[in-house]
């Protein structure tokens, strides 16, 4: 037996890869806390895009994806600049690399709020009107989003800004 503490663990897999490694990168409260945050202001420009095209008489289902695509670009904006400032280099390349990366991974969490939206407001024959505004549209809306943010903080911790693999 050799003495240095370190022998026969060549090849043990850094822990940053294993499942107990992304684990606790995904745990990290306050990143979690930001994303949250970020997920609000999301959630504004998401819903304020999905009230003011459906006053304007465009089908809920076409305004929600266009405020999810314009929260999704908001939201990457503002992680960029604050809850993932410390991963990822600065250039311009790897800027649009982690956009794309984004727009890919944040696909997974997009179609679930969409589905979500789709089947509470189509699914569940509720009117709440109120000031010429729908309110279960807006139930729906929160519910849609409320589980693709899960599904987006795990996805894009792990694949866009790969927070396991600066910890660990």
């Amino acid at each position: 037996m050799s003495g240095d503490p370190s022998a026969g663990f060549e090849d043990a897999p850094d822990r940053s890869e294993t499942a107990d490694g992304r684990l606790a990168s995904l745990l990290s409260g306050v990143r979690f806390g930001k994303f949250v945050s970020v997920g609000v202001v999301g959630a504004a420009v998401d819903t304020s895009v999905l009230v003011a095209l459906t006053q304007a008489g465009v089908l809920p289902e076409v305004a929600t994806l266009a405020g999810i695509e314009t929260a999704i670009l908001v939201m990457f904006a503002v992680n960029e600049r604050w809850t993932f400032a410390d991963h990822g280099t600065a250039d311009e390349r790897s800027l649009l690399g982690r956009l794309a990366r984004s727009h890919g991974v944040r696909a997974a969490g997009s179609l679930t709020q969409f589905l979500v939206f789709v089947a509470v407001f189509r699914g569940v024959a509720v009117s709440l009107p109120v000031a010429g505004v729908d309110l279960w549209l807006l139930v729906a809306k929160g519910a849609g989003i409320g589980v693709g943010m899960l599904v987006n903080y795990v996805l894009e911790s792990l694949f866009t800004w790969r927070v396991h693999h600066d910890e660990g």
